[in-house]
């Protein structure tokens, strides 16, 4: 089945300038154009596409995908490198989220900080709102 341009824009959530950009750097290959020259995508084009962008949300530059792409067009031979560069990649991508988890504490504490005093900054502008070492009085 062969996919139209809006079809994987909408679905993908990517833009036409993308992929026609992705086009251009040699990470789409073999679009084909339907009888009035629009782009259209296979099914195998939308999963690369859709893989190219799970590795750029989570943060692989393109030459890193572009590196992958090179890999696996060379066959089997670069199978377990191939899959080496997705550990590497996945364990950067864990990174990530546990310093957001970490990131994502503080903020809930300080949320709950001012949750805790909102009444009494409330019933008293000039109560000193104390959170997490810091000191910050209220004023009018």
């Amino acid at each position: 089945m062969l996919y139209p341009m809006k079809y994987v824009v909408e679905n993908l959530n990517i833009t036409a300038k993308t992929l026609r950009f992705y086009e251009e750097q040699g990470l789409l290959q073999g679009v084909s154009r339907d009888e009035i020259g629009r782009r259209v995508y296979n099914e195998q084009l939308v999963d690369w596409i859709s893989f190219i962008r799970c590795l750029r949300e989570t943060g692989m530059p393109l030459s890193k995908i572009k590196e992958y792409k090179e890999l696996y067009e060379q066959g089997n031979s670069t199978f377990l490198y191939r899959a080496e560069m997705l550990k590497q990649h996945k364990l950067e991508v864990q990174k990530k989220i546990d310093e957001s988890i970490k990131n994502l504490e503080k903020i809930n504490y300080k949320i709950a900080m001012y949750e805790l005093q909102k009444e009494e900054v409330t019933k008293n502008p000039n109560h000193n709102f104390k959170c997490h070492r810091m000191e910050s009085k209220i004023v009018k």
